[in-house]
């Protein structure tokens, strides 16, 4: 069958490429792994047969636990389950591991996770599309997961989540329970939740799951039971490169984030908090800031008999929120991820060279932001508002029209010999390229900065629209250019006191 082959080809290879990243990356690691997988295999087979099964009960306990944190996930989707009221096996005691879900859950999402069945999502990738598959770099490595950039035939470039059998996680469940392939499926879990919160919370700013490879202990669909997430290709979030970036970049990222709170506030599966509200769980595709690591999201309420048992404790800030009448705290999730936002976005990304018309209302922000007196509903408003203005260029009212009247415009004309000054923020590490609303605003820029004598604007646009505008101080000749504007200061007229003076 030539499906199987393929399936079977594209998981040797899958266990291949990482086999040779692991080596390159953690090669001391897997030596230390190799010497005590060897001794623990010895010790079963020669140690009781009780304290074995006592191991594997342990075991089997931990992946009923794991499960029951997935089970609230499967949310129903109208399909009374027909023939999949028995959960699709895997490896070891798969009736003990089944019993708790019933027919209301999703069992074919269930079913795809664990086995790679892609019948219902024809357009999504399974083992298949990793069939000749190029790895290019490690991404990251942490206590569970590892994230590897891959290259897939056509050229397409994925990122690939799965197990890091090097990992910590593995290493102590591993030394625990002394059984690799159970201990493969535990840690898997994560990536299991990772796939049904990926596919229940589908949204522009959250990482686009383009589709995974599972497979069960006979080896179906992939190999011993392993599972790889495929996940559209992000670039890590920089915090360093992005204090130097524009404001508008900057301000950018933080709407992305409120976006995706707002949403997550009133998601399908109810209002999710991010537990590891970290920048490194964030990643940029082109520009658009996307969440990558859903594995610590948790939509479960915290219940309460009092306003003291909601208390939200930050490093440096405590709040305390309302307990309701049916006993739970009111906005405790929607809260703690506005304040991980301010303290980790807003308050390093949003003032600093915010523009002037503007920066009494990214005050009002960061004062309502990190005080928590506004719930996500204001904060989206107050963020869309400022984008509003920003576009519009109503936050330039005090600027004069008549400012554009000190230069003169040669349309169709570009520069040539030019003399460069360094402006910050830029565009550009070798000039001063910024972004402007108008032909107004860049002479009233031009005009602020004491080394300008001229700019150009291209028709080139940032993400909000706006126009990108060369500042110099000066050039040696102009050049044709159909699709640009140079605009130069006009010769001011000699003072005649000063030359009464020098006659």
């Amino acid at each position: 069958m030539p499906g199987m082959g393929n399936s079977l080809r594209a998981a040797a290879l899958l266990a291949f490429v990482v086999l040779s990243i692991l080596v390159s990356l953690l090669i001391s690691s897997v030596q230390q792994f190799g010497a005590r997988i060897s001794h623990f295999s010895n010790a079963t087979l020669a140690g009781d047969e009780g304290e074995s099964a006592s191991l594997r009960g342990a075991l089997i306990y931990q992946l009923n636990e794991r499960r029951k944190e997935i089970i609230p996930l499967l949310l129903p989707d109208g399909d009374d389950g027909g023939d999949e009221n028995a959960l699709p096996g895997e490896s070891g005691d798969s009736s003990q591991l089944g019993q708790a879900l019933d027919s209301t859950l999703d069992y074919s999402l269930w079913k795809e996770i664990t086995h790679g069945s892609r019948k219902a999502h024809m357009d999504e990738m399974g083992c298949d599309s990793l069939v000749d598959m190029q790895a290019v770099e490690v991404l990251g490595s942490g206590y569970t997961k590892l994230v590897v950039k891959v290259n897939l035939a056509g050229g397409q470039p994925v990122a690939l989540k799965l197990v890091n059998e090097q990992g910590i996680d593995m290493g102590k469940c591993v030394e625990d329970f002394k059984d690799a392939q159970g201990c493969r499926e535990l840690v898997s879990y994560k990536l299991k939740k990772e796939i049904v919160l990926l596919q229940r919370l589908q949204h522009p700013n959250v990482i686009k799951l383009k589709g995974h490879c599972a497979g069960d202990a006979e080896g179906r669909g992939g190999e011993g039971g392993r599972v790889t997430v495929i996940l559209e290709q992000g670039n890590p979030l920089q915090m360093i490169q992005l204090l130097q970036s524009p404001w508008e970049d900057r301000f950018r990222v933080c709407l992305d984030l409120v976006r995706l709170l707002h949403f997550l506030s009133q998601s399908p599966l109810g209002s999710v908090a991010l537990l590891d509200f970290q920048p490194r769980q964030f990643v940029t595709v082109s520009g658009e800031l996307k969440l990558t690591d859903l594995d610590d999201a948790s939509a479960e309420e915290t219940s309460c008999r009092t306003d003291a048992d909601c208390t939200l404790q930050f490093p440096h800030r405590n709040f305390t929120l309302p307990c309701s009448a049916q006993g739970v705290c009111e906005g405790l999730s929607e809260k703690r991820n506005i304040y991980n936002a301010y303290r980790y976005f807003f308050t390093y990304l949003l003032p600093h060279q915010a523009p002037p018309g503007l920066t009494h209302l990214v005050d009002h922000i960061m004062n309502s932001t990190g005080e928590l007196k506004a719930d996500i509903n204001q904060t989206l408003e107050a963020f869309e508002n400022i984008l509003l203005l920003y576009k519009s260029g109503l936050h330039l009212d005090n600027v004069p029209p008549s400012i554009i009247r000190d230069y003169t415009v040669m349309r169709g004309m570009g520069t040539s010999g030019n003399v460069e000054y360094r402006c910050w923020p830029s565009y550009s590490q070798q000039g001063c390229v910024l972004s402007v609303h108008s032909v107004k605003e860049a002479a009233y820029i031009c005009n602020s900065h004491s080394q300008c004598n001229s700019f150009t604007l291209t028709g080139q646009k940032t993400w909000t629209g706006r126009l990108l505008a060369s500042f110099r101080s000066s050039f040696s000749h102009l050049v044709p250019d159909g699709t640009s504007e140079v605009y130069v200061k006009k010769t001011k007229a000699p003072d005649t006191k000063e030359q009464t003076k020098q006659s």
